[in-house]
């Protein structure tokens, strides 16, 4: 093999931008990057946003007597509220203290999870 025709044929593909007659846009590169950016935002960034604004209104919204789960898997009731510390009733008598952020979700008196109200939806009528 000689060196001349491999350095011919290296030569053929380099060339110079857009020597094929073809014209490159530096902006269609981009936009590969741009469809992913949107299509984690929609799939991913933005559901985990709505979720964590939807925690955080359950949080603001406990009040004693309120049956929660915690982030540790313990069942109980609130009795007390001091700021962002609960006092929660796990058993007759037995109370622990957790903070408000450990709170995962508020239950009924069996331990279920409570459904949200579905929230009504105003029919636009043309």
């Amino acid at each position: 093999m000689n060196f001349d025709s491999v350095a011919h044929a290296m030569g053929s593909l380099g060339g110079a931008p857009g020597a094929d007659g073809q014209a490159s846009n530096p902006i269609g590169a981009f936009v590969p990057l741009i469809l992913m950016f949107a299509i984690f935002y929609f799939l991913l960034i933005r559901p985990q946003q709505k979720k964590a604004k939807q925690h955080k209104e359950m949080l603001s919204t406990l009040r004693k007597g309120d049956y929660v789960l915690t982030g540790g898997g313990i069942y109980g009731r609130i009795q007390e509220i001091d700021g962002d510390v609960l006092a929660i009733e796990i058993a007759d008598g037995v109370r622990v203290k957790v903070n408000r952020s450990f709170v995962s979700s508020q239950t009924d008196a069996t331990g279920k999870a409570k459904e949200e109200a579905p929230k009504e939806k105003k029919d636009k009528k043309d």
